[in-house]
């Protein structure tokens, strides 16, 4: 894929599985007691650079190296990386919950790059500095699901922190990691 070439993505039909399912608002209950690691998902270059907190992300593969992370596919940075080809990804560090923040919707989108320390990967992609692992990614497949896109991304690029610990989403609020039992 290069930038000059539109990500076409797969379609993946949601529709007509409704039936028998429970409605949106006890499932959004559901999931809301699902802890998971906040991630920054990031994209564009200067002044075009965009972004979205999301926590709908997974380790996809280790050969190769690939991660899954989902995006509205009416946001402004879906398109920005089905044109692009490419995006960066952040897993959160305890004590960056004014990025997550930010990137969430609490800051207008012209201002969400102030929260937090960046810089940019070789590629130009945004790199949020003091993250537990950020990630360069090049967009290997995507599958738009309707009113989501799953994008599958290559990882180019790796800086970990193992001294940093995630911050975690539980019950619609941040959460520190507890002990590890003995």
């Amino acid at each position: 894929m290069t930038p000059d070439r539109p990500l076409a993505p797969l379609q993946l039909n949601l529709n007509g599985a409704e039936q028998g399912l429970v409605d949106a608002a006890a499932f959004r209950e559901a999931m809301a007691l699902m802890g998971a690691t906040v991630c920054v998902v990031t994209g564009g270059r200067d002044e075009a650079r965009l972004g979205r907190t999301v926590t709908a992300a997974l380790s996809l593969s280790a050969e190769p190296p690939a991660v899954l992370v989902s995006l509205n596919t009416e946001s402004a940075l879906a398109q920005a990386v089905r044109e692009s080809g490419r995006f960066s990804f952040a897993m959160l560090s305890e004590g960056q919950q004014a990025v997550a923040d930010a990137f969430a919707g609490k800051v207008e989108a012209a201002r969400r790059f102030e929260s937090g320390t960046w810089d940019a990967w070789p590629s130009g992609e945004p790199k949020l500095q003091g993250a537990v692992a950020a990630m360069d990614c090049r967009v290997l497949t995507a599958v738009e699901t309707g009113t989501h896109i799953l994008l599958i991304g290559g990882v180019t690029r790796v800086e970990t922190n193992p001294a940093c610990s995630p911050l975690i989403w539980h019950g619609r609020s941040y959460k520190a990691p507890g002990p590890l039992a003995g």
